[in-house]
């Protein structure tokens, strides 16, 4: 009977004048245990159940992030770590995909990993990779990144996390995992764009970027909870610069009231290799890719003017 676990849980599940959080040993332990197959099923499902209770702290995702990193790292080189595991059912077109590749554009290998991005019908992320020429990565030894921008599917990278994403099928609830996904940065870059849908998330990945000592991050709630600014409003921007506490503030683009999710049941994934090439005009699109981008530049302390290098872009895209 496996009982590798039950320590921890016990930690968790004392009552309410003995429980408490995980420290950050404790949680990578206990992490460590479940990435390698020790811990009985029912035993991880409380564990989770009572953290999402009690709520999270940066300590006990910070552990699950190094015991993910300890049990199955990556073996590549990004310059920024792009997460990608909203569901997306409230927004419309991945217009941020665009953004991501410009940042490649412009010689900063991008490292894009996700799983439920794909569940939306129309704006699906992964059916839209292959569109733009972003490359899915086979396995998590991925080595340099053709075209400086890859996209590694979680189930790739760590089967283990996979199983427990998924647990959300059998729980019907969100869990930490989702969070920990979002700060594992797998290839250890030293920057990091990360989204929420729910914006007190924004503070609690900030703290947990910075006891793992992430260099530069920026959170932001961003569209359907992926990293993607909206133009139409001022986005509050929650992160590490030097790999201290940052905040900041990207003023509104465009003086227009649009919803991210207005007109996506007719959207046309095809219109995101149109808006790269030249053939299809969105100027509030546009402004979405620009605006996102930027933000990205200014977490990698890069100073680029992103109008100039859109303007100058290779247009042409060979569908992979």
């Amino acid at each position: 009977m496996k009982t590798a676990l039950a320590p921890y849980v016990r930690i968790l599940g004392r009552g309410a004048n003995l429980s408490r959080s995980m420290t950050l040993e404790e949680a990578q332990e206990a992490m460590e245990i479940v990435l390698r197959g020790e811990a009985a099923p029912e035993a991880i499902g409380a564990m989770l159940m009572l953290m999402r209770m009690k709520g999270e702290t940066a300590e006990e995702i910070a552990g699950f992030v190094r015991a993910a990193r300890t049990v199955a790292p990556a073996v590549g080189f990004a310059a920024l770590d792009w997460p990608s595991y909203a569901a997306g059912r409230t927004r419309g077109l991945p217009w941020f995909l665009l953004s991501a590749k410009l940042v490649a554009s412009a010689g900063h290998p991008v490292l894009m990993h996700g799983w439920n991005s794909h569940q939306n019908p129309v704006a699906s992320v992964r059916d839209a990779l292959p569109k733009i020429g972003i490359p899915t990565l086979q396995s998590r030894n991925f080595g340099e990144l053709d075209g400086n921008i890859g996209y590694l599917p979680l189930e790739v990278f760590s089967p283990e996390l996979f199983d427990l994403l998924r647990l959300r099928d059998v729980f019907n609830l969100r869990s930490c995992v989702n969070t920990v996904l979002r700060v594992l940065n797998p290839a250890s870059a030293r920057a990091s764009v990360q989204g929420v849908f729910h914006p007190p998330y924004r503070e609690l990945q900030q703290d947990a970027g910075r006891i793992l000592g992430q260099e530069a991050m920026t959170v932001l709630k961003g569209g359907g909870g992926e990293f993607e600014r909206h133009p139409a409003k001022e986005a509050a921007l929650f992160g590490l610069r030097g790999g201290e506490a940052w905040e900041g503030k990207a003023p509104a683009l465009v003086d227009e009231h649009v919803r991210l999710a207005e007109g996506a049941e007719t959207a046309d994934p095809a219109a995101l290799a149109g808006l790269w090439a030249g053939e299809y005009e969105d100027p509030f699109a546009l402004s979405i890719v620009l605006g996102t981008a930027e933000i990205a530049f200014q977490t990698l302390g890069a100073d680029v003017n992103v109008g100039d290098l859109w303007a100058a872009r290779d247009r042409n895209i060979t569908p992979l």
